[in-house]
Order: structure tokens, then C-alpha cells, then sequence
């Protein structure tokens, strides 16, 4: 098959996920947890300057198997451009990160039958974000030949992702993503943080600006004293 026949085979394979294959809508909780998750990792990724691509609900097709869309997917040391669908025989590597965000309903089909389908397509790191328990839980493939996950266990709270390079963990009701001891914000509030620098330095300048206004109208006031004292004569 021509290069051209391979990329209009490609275009031709759906790029929406039918209501089948997905769950049912689950509300703010759902897409706020993978759209904040999201954000933060693509915030992270982009000021390092790597090429990582990270994507919300997209149609996967692995050779073989049935389309699939986690919630939030990553796959390293590839073009971050905008796809409609990854087709791993393309793409020419699988997914290395995926996290489900569970809101409410039957927990099965991501505690049970994705920890086993995803170990079986290899993929090195899975992790559950339970919203509704205010659980984290996470997996890894002991070895890339392996296709069967381990499941992970945090330290002091946080669980450790070597195919991020990042430590996860559940803080205040949200997710937090760390490197090293450094928190990871969300563009929301880092523009909150540097809004709140902001108004701080405008405030001591303000202060600064009325010192010096004060100090010069005390100065102002001796000089005329002292031109007073003059005046007046021996």
C-alpha cells in the first residue's frame, strides 16, 4: 500500500466515539477533573519544550482491537499537533499514560475491565481519579514485556509517575500534579497567583509613592519654618 492509499485509509476511519462506546455524560465533576488534569500536564510539557502529546476523549484504535476514548491520554516524544484519532499502526507507538475520571455508576468497566484491557494493549501507566470516593488509584507494567499491571502504591500521599516524571496526588478535592516540590498550577491559577503579585506590587508602590509624598510635604513644611525664622531677624 502507496503512502497516499495508507493516509486515505486513515481519514476514512471515524474520528467520533459513538454513544455505545461511551458512558453516559457525567456532569462538571467529570470534565473538570480531565480538563483541569489536562491542562496542567499540557501547561507543564510545553515549558519544558517536549514533544508530548495530551488528549481528552480521543477515538484510539490499536490493530485488532475495539476503538476506545480514555479521558485523558499521553504520548511521549511525538508532534503535539491536533489530531482527530491516534491509529497506533500510524502513529507508529500506543499510548504510554491514560487516566479515567470516575464520577458515579458501575465502577467495573474502569476498575476492572480497563486495568486488564490496557495492561494487554501495553500500556506502562494507568491511573483511576475516583471523584466520587476521593480516590487516586494508579498502575504500572512492571516491564515493557509484561501485560500485566502492578498496582502502586503512594508515599506520603503521592503516587509516582515514571512515564510522566511527575508525582500525583489528591489534595483539597482536586488532583495535584508535582516535580519534585514544586506544585503545578493550572493556567487558572497561575493567572490567579500572578494577579495577586501583581496587585501586591502595585499596593507597595502605592505605599512607597505616599511615603514619599508625606516625606516631601514634612520637608516642604521646615523649609518654610526655617525661611519663617529668618524673617524674623536676630
Amino acid at each position: 500500500m502507496s503512502m497516499e492509499e495508507r493516509e486515505r485509509v486513515v481519514e476514512t476511519l471515524p474520528a467520533e466515539v459513538t454513544w455505545d462506546e461511551m458512558a453516559m455524560p457525567e456532569g462538571d465533576l467529570h470534565n473538570q477533573g480531565k480538563r483541569q488534569a489536562q491542562d496542567v500536564l499540557q501547561g507543564y510539557f510545553e515549558q519544558r519544550r517536549r514533544r508530548v502529546y495530551v488528549a481528552s476523549e480521543l477515538p484510539i484504535y490499536y490493530p485488532g482491537e475495539r476503538r476506545f476514548a480514555p479521558d485523558l491520554l499521553v504520548v511521549l516524544d511525538v508532534e503535539p499537533h491536533l489530531r482527530g484519532k491516534w491509529l497506533v499502526s500510524h502513529e507508529g507507538k500506543g499510548l504510554d499514560w491514560v487516566m479515567e475520571v470516575h464520577v458515579g455508576g458501575d465502577r467495573k468497566k474502569d476498575a476492572e475491565y480497563n486495568v486488564r484491557r490496557y495492561a494487554r494493549l501495553g500500556i506502562p501507566e494507568y491511573f483511576i481519579y475516583d471523584r466520587a470516593r476521593e480516590r487516586l488509584e494508579a498502575y504500572r507494567l512492571p516491564s515493557p514485556e509484561a501485560r500485566e499491571y502492578v498496582r502502586m502504591e503512594p508515599k506520603q500521599g503521592r503516587y509516582t509517575s515514571e512515564v510522566l516524571g511527575l508525582e500525583l496526588q489528591l489534595e483539597g478535592g482536586r488532583l495535584r500534579f508535582w516535580a519534585g516540590n514544586a506544585l503545578l498550577l493550572a493556567p487558572a491559577e497561575m493567572n490567579e497567583r500572578l494577579r495577586g503579585l501583581l496587585e501586591g506590587e502595585q499596593r507597595r508602590a502605592s505605599e512607597e509613592a505616599r511615603r514619599r509624598e508625606e516625606a516631601e510635604r514634612r520637608l516642604a513644611e521646615l523649609q518654610a519654618e526655617l525661611e519663617r525664622l529668618k524673617s524674623r531677624g536676630p
